[in-house]
């Protein structure tokens, strides 16, 4: 309670800190940024969602100190409980970011940093869960345990709504924090909360944390010499994952792929990218422009293509790169894209790690598929609407025979396979 009423009073005050902004830019602008589509277990609208700031009328330096000093000398005085000072600090920070009223745009700590950049590169300790949060509620919920996690040992389904991790309530709070707080060391307990669709009351679950190896590829041959892939993320070590895959199947007489990018939240751009650049094989795979109308583009420079019929299967949760992905191959006519609208996050953020470990992640462009079309709010338009059996939406482990929409993209592909 006393740590977020310190950091409410700061944040607050802190947002209208411009020239702090200002000088902020310029000390880390020159800071090796990696683009970032949508953060790692996020799936959260940002930017440019429908709602802005209010605009504030910015004060001059001396009646701000003034302000300062005066609120910090009002808690000193009065505020019930003691006060870290290092709670002032990363109060203001945070506060900075927050008042760009974009969820994507944050300061993470040191600590916050480390375990982001403990999850991009694919082993941690937690839960082993992907979950997403709504940018208009903060409800936080769980889109898919991994199959051999402890979540999923524990009991955890799909579209369960996370509650309270150690007994205190999530919901509105920053998703990379709840994240970090389910995680921990090996075989140590979390408990969690959550609401679950047909249950009246809240539901306790005591999960051990086990090592999580995140799966972001999954691959095999189905029937009839068709290959199926599954990308769950697009993380560091998806790249060689995914053209390791895409050259076995090949190797095993391959007539026809399905990329399955249902409830993958996005990634790293540049691995979105390099994947893309494995099936296009020569051409604009997706363009960023930033506030200034600075263009970046992206081609393939592999001129390897892929020989074989595609089908590409998107859902609500599909977002970020996994549209990149989508995008592309649609305005490409590489592939007929399956399922239902995905969720509609086209922009590109940029984390600038800074000097004390810490980093702060910035929405820096929007981007566009090659046709020039900004997917933002909107989201990619399967060419061919299949929605998943109702029956099927709470199953962890759904079987091909079962999927309807896998089936469909079976279907797709056996028309066009000569």
């Amino acid at each position: 309670m006393k740590n977020r009423f310190v950091t409410g009073v700061i944040s607050g005050v802190l947002c209208t800190l411009i020239i702090c902004s200002l000088s902020f830019g310029v000390l880390y602008r020159n800071a090796l940024a990696q683009k970032d589509n949508g953060n790692k277990n996020e799936s959260v609208q940002s930017t440019d969602n429908g709602t802005k700031t209010e605009e504030t009328t910015a004060i001059d330096e001396a009646t701000f100190q003034k302000k300062l000093k005066y609120i910090k000398n009002l808690v000193d005085n009065y505020y019930l409980w003691d006060v870290n000072e290092g709670n002032y600090q990363t109060g203001m920070l945070k506060g900075m970011m927050s008042a760009l009223n974009d969820p994507y745009s944050t300061y993470y700590t040191k600590e916050e940093y480390d375990a982001l950049m403990e999850t991009t590169n694919g082993v941690y300790y937690g839960i082993g869960a992907t979950v997403s949060q709504n940018v208009n509620t903060g409800i936080i919920t769980i889109v898919k345990p991994f199959i051999n996690g402890p979540a999923n040992k524990a009991g955890i389904l799909p579209g369960d709504i996370l509650y309270k991790v150690e007994g205190e309530e999530v919901t509105g709070t920053e998703l990379t924090k709840v994240v970090n707080k389910m995680k921990g060391e090996e075989n140590t307990i979390v408990k969690i909360t959550v609401m679950r669709e047909g249950k009246s009351e809240p539901i306790d679950i005591s999960i051990t944390r086990g090592q999580v190896e995140i799966p972001t590829i999954e691959h095999e041959m189905l029937k009839d010499n068709i290959g199926y892939i599954s990308i769950l993320e697009f993380d560091k070590i998806t790249v060689d994952q995914y053209m390791a895959a895409i050259n076995e199947l090949e190797k095993q007489g391959m007539k026809g792929l399905v990329i399955d990018l249902r409830d993958n939240p996005g990634g790293l751009y540049d691995s979105a990218v390099k994947m893309l650049d494995r099936i296009i094989g020569k051409g604009l795979l997706v363009y960023t422009e930033t506030k200034d109308g600075t263009r970046s583009e992206d081609y393939a420079t592999t001129k390897e293509e892929l020989k074989v019929p595609l089908a590409v299967i998107v859902n609500g949760n599909s977002a970020s790169a996994s549209e990149i992905f989508a995008g592309a191959i649609q305005d490409y006519k590489k592939g007929t894209i399956v399922g239902t609208q995905s969720f509609g996050k086209g922009i590109v953020q940029s984390l600038f790690p800074l000097f004390d470990g810490s980093a702060v992640k910035v929405t820096v462009s929007n981007y566009f598929t090659p046709n020039g079309r900004s997917i933002h709010k909107t989201g990619i338009t399967p060419d061919v609407v299949v929605e998943l059996n109702e029956a099927l939406k709470k199953k962890v482990v759904i079987t091909h025979d079962e999927d309807n929409q896998l089936q469909k993209a079976i279907e797709v592909l056996k028309s066009q396979i000569k």
